[in-house]
């Protein structure tokens, strides 16, 4: 049996949902009655980490819950603390949350918006998660903060670029730290035309799901404010592992840049595919073809090997980074894993901190009080820098980095440099751009 069902089974064992006969919800039972969902009542409190096990970004999923694990371990007072030496906040001690010990369940959310919400309901109403937390697909962001919404639970997205998951369906009860499809465009556009030019004819293979959608429309439109014409866009589907005839036909189509809009498994393949056409190698209207992939982690650099050097990109965190949080963080992470952690599992651990934080300076789990201490929330120490959680939409504003693959790595982990830190007033938008209600703080209970 696995760790994390060994912990699931542990919990349920103690108390979290125990009774016989037909289970309600936790949040319709009488005893669970708090004034909110899953109001702890015992020393623990649960956390549910909803992460892909499985499909085309597991290999982020397995990093996300790395992530998740020592950031319990470092709230419960193991290991060395990592990045709660260097946050700016200073509520939390290592003595769990609020006092209590935290305890957490796992589940697969499989990149599936349908599967991800029937995990989330799981933890939720089988295991009192007070909290869910996790992904590596905006689709499945989407869903997941849906379902905490109408349960009154709160969701600290994980990995989701989409500009919809704090745009035309941001939530109350959601609150996203990673960077978005916007603030890629914004950054990438002026490096792009530094490089490239202002006239380039770009083709465009993009993930058939919001995420891809939402990057395509930001690159699109950035690109095309520099001159770029846009002379293809191509849905590809999320399950997609042969892009061959998907890049068959770049060549032939006028344009001088691929943009890769997809991620993961996906980014790797179809790079892939990309490099055996020739593409690197290519010339057209005049000029050497280029590559561009809009959203780079360091797992995909290193799926894709040699085919990324000199392809630029952009990117939440890197673990290059030398201020202070993320070498802790770095440390932390190296010391129990033996690798540097990627932004997906950065970005998670940022996100549990940023929870216990939140329910240490509200002095509850109520999620009402979380989202009032996180909204409007500024903070340092966490790898980004200066940072604000804007109350608006519940989206983090930071700086972003624009990134290449690195031509001459030091080692295997050495594949991206930062060519540039764009600073986040560069990437800051109007709330209401992207339209959506934020709506009310939802209790449950």
């Amino acid at each position: 049996m696995s760790f994390s069902n060994l912990t699931r089974r542990g919990l349920i064992q103690t108390g979290a949902v125990a009774g016989a006969g037909l289970a309600l919800p936790t949040y319709l039972r009488a005893d669970g009655h708090s004034g909110y969902t899953n109001a702890p009542t015992g020393d623990t409190v649960t956390l549910g980490f909803n992460v892909p096990q499985s499909g085309p970004y597991a290999d982020e999923g397995a990093d996300e819950l790395r992530a998740y694990e020592l950031a319990v371990e470092h709230l419960n007072g193991g290991g060395d603390g990592g990045m709660m030496g260097t946050f700016s906040s200073k509520a939390l001690s290592g003595s769990g949350i609020l006092g209590k010990k935290v305890a957490y369940v796992t589940g697969d959310t499989q990149t599936k918006p349908d599967a991800a919400r029937a995990s989330a309901k799981s933890m939720i109403e089988k295991d009192g998660a007070v909290m869910i937390t996790g992904g590596s697909s905006s689709g499945v962001a989407v869903a997941v903060q849906s379902l905490c919404q109408e349960a009154g639970i709160i969701f600290m997205a994980g990995l989701t670029h989409s500009n919809d998951t704090t745009g035309k369906d941001k939530k109350a009860n959601g609150f996203r730290h990673f960077f978005n499809s916007y603030m890629s465009g914004a950054a990438l556009a002026p490096i792009l035309g530094e490089n490239y030019g202002k006239d380039r004819k770009a083709y465009h293979l993009t993930a058939d799901y919001n995420w891809g959608y939402t990057t395509e429309e930001a690159v699109r439109t950035s690109t095309e404010a520099l001159g770029w014409e846009t002379v293809a866009a191509v849905k590809t589907p999320l399950a997609q592992t042969d892009f061959k005839d998907y890049v068959a036909p770049v060549l032939q189509s006028g344009a001088d840049i691929l943009v890769l809009n997809h991620y993961g498994g996906n980014m790797v393949n179809s790079l892939t595919s990309a490099v055996q056409f020739g593409l690197r190698e290519a010339q057209a209207n005049g000029k050497n073809f280029e590559i561009i992939v809009p959203l780079y982690s360091r797992l995909m650099a290193k799926g894709a090997g040699e085919n990324v050097k000199g392809i630029f990109g952009s990117t939440n965190w890197h673990w290059s980074l030398t201020d202070e949080g993320s070498k802790a963080f770095v440390k932390s992470f190296g010391t129990k894993y033996g690798f540097p952690p990627s932004q997906a599992a950065h970005t998670c651990y940022v996100q549990t901190l940023l929870y216990a934080d939140a329910a240490e300076r509200a002095g509850s789990f109520n999620p009402c009080a979380i989202a009032e201490a996180l909204e409007g929330f500024e903070f340092d120490g966490l790898g980004n820098g200066k940072t604000l959680y804007r109350a608006e939409d519940h989206q983090c504003f930071k700086d972003v980095l624009v990134v290449k693959g690195k031509e001459n790595p030091d080692n295997e982990f050495d594949l991206l440099e930062i060519v540039e830190v764009t600073p986040a007033a560069q990437v800051t938008y109007d709330a209401s751009i992207f339209g959506g209600e934020l709506g009310t703080c939802n209790p449950g209970a």
